[in-house]
């Protein structure tokens, strides 16, 4: 048995699956990292606004009264 990773455009990959699924002599593998979409969106998203330079940056001393625990 041959085995093959994919990459796949999010917008086709229902229709994808949906084609795999149908083929009798295909065996789909689950990923043992499967991540939560939701999470990933707010991944990618902050590193989106990074790279636009959207972040705050910190001293080390500051950080406590930055997060309202001193």
């Amino acid at each position: 048995m041959k085995q093959i990773t994919l990459n796949i455009p999010e917008n086709k990959f229902a229709f994808f699956m949906q084609l795999v699924h149908s083929l009798n002599f295909v065996q789909v593998a689950e990923s043992p990292s499967e991540y939560n979409p939701e999470f990933v969106d707010k991944i990618k998203n902050s590193q989106r606004e990074y790279k636009e330079g959207h972040f705050v940056t910190v001293e080390k001393e500051n950080f406590k009264s930055f997060l309202g625990i001193e």
